[in-house]
């Protein structure tokens, strides 16, 4: 099946115009390649996009989940409109549509209007609808599942399995940057159509409107984010926060050079560096990879083509935003747009 990704966040020479009957990811299967055998370890969104995908276009798939049901990951599930554009989208995902984020800096606040829009998506639900397109596509998910070596008896092997990947591991691969993202709730109604983020040294604190309920969080250094955190909740005056998980946030850039192995999402360690997000360009690098398959050395050799600078460039702007901002706050715009997922430094 054509996949639906748009050119818009891909690179001009992957661009493809769906209006003259080009599609981005369309390619053509070998009947000895439908035989292929493919475990996918991790049924988060990432390893269910790809079994469901696969499974599309007639691979044998088993994805292999250590936990009892899916959807237990914490994620704040900010994600832009375009994963309208990646799966059939049900609006009952989406807990309030967001436009834009008011970042306050000590003396200045910038107003970010997103382009494309965003969704507060709940990432539970989104996790379960994926799980069942993919088993409806033939996938064979089996759950409880710890892998403990690699699976054997598959012709490809695909590790999604987060931040701390035991395929990665078992490759003898460096970790991703960890970062510790934290998140809380209020009970309360708020749809409001904006973020609020607090930049700090080591991160950013957030406000998250979500319909019913108000999401609270913290992104930056492990060893201080859970402080920093309870403070930024004191300022607010929301120390009775329910339901606080935390969770490890990979970014970084971490490519295998494995023939039959191969990595996507967290396990890669695919999250923007200016926000921790990591859905959209998870499936971004998905439809890479389902693009190449089963070729994983084209995979890798393009995922690293797109993704390298943008990574690089991300971080270099974030720490000079946070420098001007903390430092110098004047040299800053009080009006910007942007495109969130894939922003024209």
């Amino acid at each position: 099946m054509p996949s639906l990704l748009s050119g818009a966040f891909l690179d001009k020479n992957l661009e493809m115009d769906t209006r003259k009957g080009y599609t981005i990811c369309s390619f053509m299967v070998n009947n000895s390649f439908k035989k292929y055998r493919v475990a996918i370890v991790g049924a988060g969104v990432i390893g269910l996009y790809l079994s469901w995908k696969l499974s599309k276009s007639g691979y044998q798939v088993t994805v292999f989940e250590k936990n009892s049901q899916v959807g237990q990951k914490p994620c704040s599930g900010l994600i832009s409109e375009r994963i309208k554009h990646l799966i059939p989208w049900d609006d009952s995902l989406a807990e309030n549509k967001i436009d834009s984020c008011l970042i306050r800096f000590p003396g200045k606040e910038i107003n970010l209007k997103f382009k494309p829009v965003h969704f507060a998506v709940c990432r539970q639900k989104l996790d379960q609808y994926l799980y069942r397109l993919a088993r409806e596509a033939g996938a064979k998910i089996l759950l409880g599942q710890r892998i403990e070596k690699m699976p054997s008896g598959f012709d490809k092997v695909i590790g999604c399995d987060g931040a701390f990947s035991f395929i990665r591991k078992n490759l003898s691969l460096p970790n991703p940057v960890f970062r510790l993202g934290i998140q809380g709730f209020m009970v309360e109604e708020n749809r409001s159509s904006y973020v609020e983020v607090w930049p700090v040294k080591s991160g950013f604190f957030w406000k998250i409107p979500r319909g019913e309920k108000t999401e609270y969080g913290f992104i930056g250094d492990p060893k201080t984010t859970k402080q920093e955190f309870k403070q930024q909740l004191s300022i607010l005056g929301q120390d009775d926060l329910e339901n606080i998980k935390a969770a490890i946030i990979p970014q970084g850039l971490i490519i295998p050079k494995s023939k039959d192995v191969t990595l996507c999402g967290d396990a890669m360690g695919l999250c923007k560096p200016w926000s921790g997000g990591g859905v959209i360009w998870g499936l971004t690098a998905a439809e890479i990879l389902i693009r190449n398959f089963p070729n994983f050395e084209k995979y890798h050799r393009e995922v690293k083509r797109f993704f390298g600078f943008r990574i690089l460039k991300g971080r270099l702007i974030n720490n000079l935003v946070y420098f001007l901002g903390n430092n110098i706050p004047l040299t800053l715009p009080s009006r910007l747009t942007r495109d969130n997922d894939f922003p024209v430094f």
